[in-house]
């Protein structure tokens, strides 16, 4: 469905008994709310899944880069107003992670319980470095032009070649996203700095990472977030990468099934 939020379209997925607890996912830059897919299935039985495609990302319109992280929060709250839910948990990978967080932190009244995903608090040198080649590249000849690299540095190449089916929905994902929305998203991540508010989580926090994530948000980091937050729990997918909840879906579902209890 469409929900108009802050002047822009956005697309939402529902999924699961209207009344049930909430659970709410928000995805990364260049994914959208098929990322989530393998989750709907084993959540929807108990939970109301919300899957929120960001601006310029999935079915939801652009508005002119860069966004901001406030802007990407107040996109959530408008939808959860639209849909008259009070509380929800939200679960987020990358720029989705620091999203929830984000949400989280500075509106822990709304939120349940957060999942960053394969995501980190702080930015460094080496990853803010990522992203300048990508935007000049995504610049000059489109953002269809930053899906090889992408892929691989989302999927080890033996993922990718067992999965080719999982790697074109991947694909097809990045392709649905606008420059607009590419840019303007990296904008938003390039903010992200919640490293000192770590202890502030008013609400039970799971980090989730990919074994092999080597670049996006690496087991050490989250390790060191979740040594940071008190009373939270980190949980390493193994034999996943940065898109971890693709590469290993039983395990996280596992994971985020058995967080969503104790909520």
């Amino acid at each position: 469905m469409k929900i108009t939020i802050n002047g822009v379209d956005l697309n939402v997925e529902l999924a699961g008994r209207e009344g049930a607890p909430c659970a709410t996912f928000v995805t990364g830059i260049t994914n959208d709310h098929t990322l989530w897919h393998d989750q709907v299935g084993p959540l929807a039985e108990k939970y109301r899944v919300i899957r929120i495609d960001s601006r310029g990302h999935g079915f939801s319109r652009s508005s002119p880069a860069p966004y901001s992280l406030k802007t990407m929060v107040a996109d959530v709250l408008g939808i959860w107003d639209a849909l008259h839910i009070e509380r929800s948990a939200i679960v987020g990978l990358g720029l989705g992670g620091v999203i929830a967080a984000e949400t989280a932190l500075n509106h822990p009244d709304r939120v349940s319980g957060v999942v960053p995903t394969s995501c980190r608090a702080r930015m460094t040198p080496e990853y803010g470095a990522l992203w300048p080649p990508l935007i000049e590249l995504a610049k000059a000849q489109g953002v269809g032009a930053i899906a090889d690299a992408t892929l691989a540095r989302w999927f080890s190449e033996e993922f990718r070649a067992a999965n080719p089916a999982v790697i074109e929905r991947m694909r097809a994902a990045i392709l649905r996203t606008t420059l607009d929305g590419y840019l303007g998203a990296i904008a938003a991540l390039l903010e992200l700095n919640w490293w000192d508010r770590l202890q502030q989580f008013r609400m039970p926090v799971l980090y989730v990472s990919g074994e092999f994530d080597r670049v996006g948000a690496p087991p050490p980091v989250m390790q060191a977030m979740c040594d940071a937050t008190p009373g939270s729990r980190h949980a390493v997918l193994s034999g996943a990468s940065h898109i971890s909840v693709v590469s290993n879906p039983a395990a996280f579902n596992a994971a985020l099934l058995g967080f969503m209890a104790g909520l």
